[in-house]
């Protein structure tokens, strides 16, 4: 009997099993299991207190109990951001390290040139979590009674002087946009932060303010602000009766504040996948929601390639305000 045909038969059928438990092995580690025994980071990209840190706390609780996994919440503030953002860009695409960023995401790649990350290659959106209006407000003994009073003081050629957050933020850059585009003139003034804009708003100091609805609401609540106008398409849940800039004569005019979730450009899309599952699950949570509302931010839960599409947008169009104004960061 010929035991060739035999042998090699049994050589061909051990390379088929060999062939058979590489392939399920290389399957197995494609399948391993996200998350797995370790720590998940969120790093908040400005200081604790601030919007962007509470947003990162309240997802921090929901996330860790869906996830059954400790996520850790780490605040890399400065620079507008930008230091917070290229830490989650350097660090490995491995679905363990994530960044809850605010509207200036939008905004810095074309203020900050030497930023050392590209915006959209170097960092993978993963969801969109909200968006707020800002509000711009006046004193209560103020001669603006409405918004119309401030277009027509600016088409006067009055200088009407507006103080936001800094210069480049994006109450400037709103400000700047309508400006621009239906000649008014108004003037500048930038604070520090929103608690000199406050203080010099309440103190009636500068005429007009332009900030973020948490920011400007207690001030608005005990009268000591008059609301003019809001930035978003929609009226605000919070300011109900305060109208929009685009329902007061200038058709779709839109500058929300917003909120998302980052990582890692090369982040496996399955694990950014099932991140942004996670979630738009969290959001749907009427606790989660609630305390979102209480810092102004009403959720737009989406998929990542929504949450993507609408930051490449911002860029877009605030590198085109930012370059034909030619506005410069503080």
């Amino acid at each position: 009997m010929n035991m060739k045909p035999l042998a090699t038969l049994r050589i061909l059928a051990s390379a088929a099993v060999a062939s058979g438990l590489l392939l399920t092995g290389q399957m197995a580690c494609a399948q391993t299991p996200w998350p797995k025994a370790q720590p998940i980071r969120l790093i908040a990209v400005f200081p604790p207190g601030g919007s962007v840190d509470q947003v990162a706390r309240i997802l921090q609780v929901s996330l860790q109990q869906q996830l059954g996994q400790v996520v850790v919440v780490e605040n890399k503030g400065g620079a507008s951001g930008s230091i917070g953002t290229a830490a989650v860009a350097a660090a490995a695409p491995d679905g363990y390290t994530y960044g809850v960023v605010f509207d200036t995401h939008g905004v810095n790649p074309s203020l900050i040139p030497s930023l050392p990350f590209d915006t959209k290659r170097d960092l993978a959106a993963v969801a969109l979590i909200g968006t707020g209006a800002m509000v711009l407000s006046t004193h209560a003994d103020s001669p603006y009674k409405t918004f119309a009073d401030v277009v027509a003081a600016g088409k006067a050629k009055k200088g009407v002087s507006y103080g936001s957050i800094g210069s480049g933020s994006l109450g400037h850059l709103a400000m700047t946009l309508l400006a621009h585009g239906n000649q008014l003139d108004l003037v500048h003034v930038p604070y520090r932060g929103g608690g000199p804009l406050m203080n010099d708003a309440v103190a009636g100091h500068v005429p007009l303010s332009i900030g973020s609805v948490f920011l400007a609401k207690p001030h608005i609540d005990s009268k000591r602000l008059r609301p003019l106008a809001v930035t978003t398409s929609k009226r605000s849940p919070n300011l109900p009766d305060v109208p929009t800039v685009a329902e007061s004569g200038f058709a779709g005019f839109e500058a929300p504040a917003w909120w998302a979730v980052i990582a890692p450009a090369k982040t496996p899309p399955e694990i950014v996948k099932r991140m942004n599952e996670e979630i738009n699950a969290a959001l749907k949570s009427a606790d989660v929601a609630s305390k979102l509302a209480a810092q102004g931010i009403e959720v737009r839960a989406g998929t990542a390639d929504a949450a993507r599409t609408f930051i490449e947008a911002q860029v877009d169009t605030w590198a085109r305000v930012v370059k034909d104004n030619a506005i410069k960061a503080d």
